[in-house]
């Protein structure tokens, strides 16, 4: 199970050319398409943050933070995990969808919006996520064909 929260910081220059359906389009692009990203804008807008970042997610007790921006079309993105391995756009598309496993385009398409907003607001937005273990379902013994006599 996941504890998905948004957590969203300001930055210098905001999105205001692109609308939040432009913004959504790209999104959807990269992390649904598996359209690449732009190594520029990370640098620009998410390599200077990590430490932030890091230090946040740690002090919330989270697992992973993904951060994500659009400018101009492009989307950059990174995810962090508590032990600071750091994955950089595609590479943290593709940590994201092996975490996700078999709910990654239903997480991704359900976040998509929300994301698009804060991008548009604020000029990205971060995405803390708790892993929390569930147990395994065991089968019950005697739970088959019953026959009555």
């Amino acid at each position: 199970m996941l504890r998905l929260a948004f957590n969203v910081t300001g930055t210098d220059s905001l999105n205001k050319s692109m609308g939040t359906r432009e913004i959504s389009s790209s999104l959807r692009k990269a992390l649904l398409h598996g359209e690449s990203m732009s190594l520029v804008l990370y640098q620009d807008k998410l390599a200077k943050n990590i430490d932030e970042w890091h230090e946040e997610l740690i002090s919330e007790s989270g697992d992973f933070a993904f951060v994500i921006t659009s400018r101009d079309g492009d989307v950059a993105m990174t995810m962090i995990d508590k032990d600071k391995n750091i994955y950089v756009n595609e590479e943290a598309r593709d940590q994201l969808s092996k975490l996700w496993a078999k709910n990654y385009v239903k997480n991704a398409k359900f976040l998509l919006p929300g994301i698009a907003d804060h991008i548009n607001e604020y000029g990205l937005a971060i995405t803390g996520i708790t892993v929390q273990k569930t147990s395994k379902r065991s089968k019950a013994i005697g739970m088959g064909k019953r026959f009555l006599y």
